[in-house]
């Protein structure tokens, strides 16, 4: 890691590192933002054909960091997959399980970094993102905290919806009423809190004036609700 740190106007200490997560004989790229006193860290799930690199993602980033949250925005492909992706093969940003089972490998290298293991994990999904994310918090269920989906796919995690025991918030824009519906539907599969936030006026990419500032400021609040808790734990078996 290179840290570049800073401190942002009336806020806390941030140091920014390029960070890689080993995958097999490759690696992900991702971009890490430790924030002093942080009382959690927030990895970031973006949808297919996005990146780390992703403006509305950065954006509400950076909002998190503002609220005392470290953040990690990373890849979910290899750099030979994306160079697949690009070419025109894009089986590797539509297979939902693959880039669950990334999004856990993720979780467990940030759980054997001394300086984040202490730190609660929240997830935010963007787009199909936020199928691949749901299905990461039914396999982790002691390392996930909380979740967070913007214009999310619930309903890409399919049968392990009723197994997510992280409490859930499904932020979906007024006008994207596909969305709506599958996120309405998903919550009736859930068993964990879950709550529907639904964004006036905006589209399913919140580029109306404002809309994204609305999705930051209601993932802000509800990490710092659920974040510095204890994760949820999975009931025994009788």
């Amino acid at each position: 890691m290179t840290p570049q740190d800073h401190r942002t106007q009336d806020g806390p200490f941030i140091a920014n590192a390029a960070v890689r997560v080993p995958i097999g004989a490759e690696a992900l790229q991702g971009d890490l933002a430790s924030v002093s006193g942080a009382s959690g860290i927030v990895v970031f799930v973006h949808g297919s054909g996005s990146s780390r690199h992703s403006p509305r993602n950065r954006s509400v980033a950076e909002r998190l960091q503002q609220g005392g949250f470290a953040t990690l925005l990373i890849d979910l492909l290899t750099e030979n997959e994306e160079i697949a992706d690009d070419r025109g093969d894009a089986r590797f940003r539509f297979d939902i399980p693959m880039l669950a089972d990334r999004v856990s490998a993720i979780v467990a290298w940030l759980k054997r970094q001394p300086s984040l293991s202490p730190l609660p994990v929240g997830l935010f999904g963007a787009s199909t993102g936020g199928g691949a994310a749901l299905l990461a918090a039914a396999h982790r269920p002691d390392d996930i905290a909380a979740v967070v989906s913007r214009g999310g796919r619930p309903d890409l995690a399919g049968l392990a919806l009723s197994r997510v025991l992280a409490p859930t918030l499904l932020i979906v824009g007024e006008r994207d009423d596909a969305v709506i519906a599958m996120n309405r539907d998903a919550m009736a599969r859930m068993r964990t809190e879950v709550t529907l936030k639904i964004v006036p006026g905006a589209t399913h990419l919140f580029e109306e004036p404002g809309a994204l500032e609305q999705v930051a400021a209601l993932a802000a609040e509800w990490f710092e609700a659920h974040l510095p808790s204890t994760p949820h734990q999975p009931q025994s078996s009788a």
